[in-house]
């Protein structure tokens, strides 16, 4: 419906620009009749698409004005990072803009300079990088932040990723707001590329967390001719101790595979310890079994992998 309404975009436009097209008898009865509806005030979507991301966050530029920029998980999943809860879409806007926060919609305050705007389907965003330190220093859930984190630095050019790991680093040097900066250097500093899926980020946290070394990614295991026979998600090659996320659907039916694998590395010297996503809901059981890995090879905490 809305696709013939000038000016809008991925469903969402400005109830002005719905009652310019339709008329304002028009927009009040597609309103009644469920066709269109009002998330938030001067704004209309078509209903049938309340759930889908670039709708809402169109909704929620028009929402918060010209000057606004989609930041948070919305903004990390317009570039490409998945791994982010749904919830709130956030937008920053000037401080010379009063915001007012309403349900689904969070609008904050600060400076963003031209450079720091990115457009993506037609959609303002904050620059990758930055986007990313935000993240690590405000998110709630610091396994999202660090999975996104990861999602991105995965998405730079090979050659670009260390430059781009620096710039989110650069990033909280300067961040004006002090609040969260030391748990995101923490993370930032966990930050690589490779990870196959957010509960291997999700682990990874879970281990430097809890006072183990942090982990090589996707070590590769070769043989004597250097001919690659298995890559491992997370190991501490000096000690030959890894962990193996059994996320289901990549797993599932894969048993006897596994068992075979880890067979063949157990024969290799390799201590092979399997997480599901149970583990990290209670990871007592993991944790246990990896400290147990550890001493038995004679390898410290706090030893380098």
């Amino acid at each position: 419906m809305t696709n013939n309404i000038p000016g809008s975009l991925h469903g969402a436009c400005t109830r002005q620009q719905a009652e310019a097209a339709l008329g304002t008898y028009g927009v009040r009865r597609a309103i009644r009749t469920g066709l269109l509806i009002t998330p938030w005030p001067r704004v209309v979507i078509e209903a049938g698409r309340r759930l889908d991301p670039l709708t809402m966050a169109a909704a929620a530029l028009l929402s918060a004005g010209p000057s606004g920029a989609l930041c948070g998980f919305a903004a990390a999943r317009l570039h490409g990072c998945q791994a982010g809860p749904p919830g709130d879409v956030e937008v920053v806007v000037p401080y010379d803009t009063w915001p007012r926060r309403r349900s689904g919609l969070v609008v904050h305050n600060g400076r963003v300079s031209p450079e720091d705007i990115h457009v993506i389907d037609g959609l303002r965003v904050l620059s990758p990088d930055l986007v990313i330190s935000e993240l690590l220093c405000t998110a709630r859930s610091a396994r999202a932040a660090l999975a996104c984190a990861d999602q991105a630095c995965e998405l730079q050019p090979a050659a670009e990723r260390a430059e781009f790991v620096a710039a989110v680093t650069g990033r909280l040097d300067i961040r004006a707001d002090r609040r969260g900066t030391i748990r995101a250097y923490g993370l930032a500093a966990l930050i690589t590329a490779g990870v196959e899926s957010p509960p291997e980020s999700w682990l990874r946290l879970l281990v430097v967390e809890n006072g183990f070394p942090p982990p090589v990614v996707q070590h590769e295991v070769c043989d004597l001719d250097g001919v690659l026979l298995w890559r491992l998600d997370l190991a501490w090659p000096a000690i030959r101790v890894a962990l193996e996320y059994d996320g289901h659907a990549a797993h599932s039916g894969r048993e006897a595979d596994d068992l075979a694998r880890d067979e063949d590395l157990r024969r290799r010297g390799w201590i092979v310890i399997r997480v599901r996503a149970d583990d990290l809901r209670n990871p007592r059981r993991v944790l246990t079994d990896l400290s147990a890995a550890f001493h038995s090879r004679g390898g410290l905490l706090g030893a380098t992998a």
